[in-house]
């Protein structure tokens, strides 16, 4: 293997035909590709298991959802113990385009600092609007809220600064892991020629005495995610990175409160927010199946 040799992850749940389709677009331009299904339905799991060997990749079965952040981390130590110097992450429903590794890597190359350099991020595009995504940059123009879909990190950062965040199990695993890496001195480039194709969920925007207001539609258990994983990750950084903190909780007090003026199952979402908001200050993390 090269010191530029890659392999891709995927953490699947309930993935698509689709999704399966974008495979050899992914292989293509990668060394090597890791999927982790998070418990999946049977018929789901045979759908990888015959696009394994035929398009050539390996594929590790949870039988139950252990979050996204863990099975990330079971990934990259797949990809670790393969040997591979670099891994690149992508969510299920993001699409690769053309040149997009080698540009990646091509900003790594041209860094001035490159050996400190623990994650590179593209720009997020809308494959439906074509719409860069708005991502909050600190002074020197890199992401400072960065996605783990699209990110390449070299693997060695593993081993200074640890894991993903397990404890979280989704929500949030990739900003607290990009604060971590700064955090210990290390740096996140910006890969401004590398495009992903990432669909942004299901947002709409809702027009309230004649302004628009954009909402996630987030259901009442993400709501208790990002409300208690919130809380952790201010309690976290927020000496470490006040500026930053403080406009991450503006952001995410407008947003809590247009999902509960402006979407449906506002009774539920509050609820899930009040209970997440405790579980935070309580510091009760992990996996919760009912609320």
């Amino acid at each position: 293997m090269t010191a530029l040799t890659v392999c891709a992850v995927i953490v699947t749940h309930h993935p698509s035909i689709e999704m399966i389709e974008n495979v050899p677009k992914i292989l293509a331009q990668v060394h090597g590709l890791v999927i982790v299904d998070n418990g999946s339905k049977a018929d789901e799991i045979d759908s990888l298991r015959i696009a394994s060997p035929t398009l050539g990749f390996h594929l590790i079965e949870n039988v139950e959802n252990l979050g996204v952040a863990e099975a990330l981390n079971q990934g990259v130590r797949w990809a670790k113990s393969a040997g591979y110097p670099w891994a690149i992450f992508f969510d299920q429903d993001s699409g690769i385009t053309d040149g997009f590794v080698c540009q990646m890597f091509a900003t790594w190359e041209s860094h001035p600092d490159r050996e400190r350099v623990g994650s590179i991020h593209p720009r997020y595009v809308d494959p439906q609007t074509g719409i860069e995504a708005a991502v909050p940059r600190a002074s020197d123009g890199t992401p400072v809220l960065p996605m783990t879909s699209g990110s390449l990190m070299p693997a060695w950062i593993f081993d200074e600064i640890g894991w993903f965040a397990s404890e979280y199990f989704i929500d949030l695993v990739d900003w607290e892991y990009s604060f971590r890496i700064r955090a210990a001195g290390y740096l996140v480039a910006d890969a401004r020629q590398a495009l992903l194709l990432h669909a942004p969920g299901n947002p709409s925007t809702t027009r309230i005495l004649g302004c628009a207001f954009h909402t996630t539609h987030h259901s009442p258990l993400r709501h208790y995610y990002i409300a208690r994983n919130s809380i952790a990750f201010y309690r976290k950084y927020c000496f470490l990175f006040p500026r930053w903190i403080l406009k991450v909780i503006y952001r995410q007090l407008h947003d809590t409160a247009m999902s509960l003026i402006a979407e449906e199952d506002r009774g539920p979402k509050l609820r899930s927010f009040l209970h997440g908001t405790w579980d935070g200050l309580m510091g009760r993390m992990g996996k919760r199946d009912k609320l």
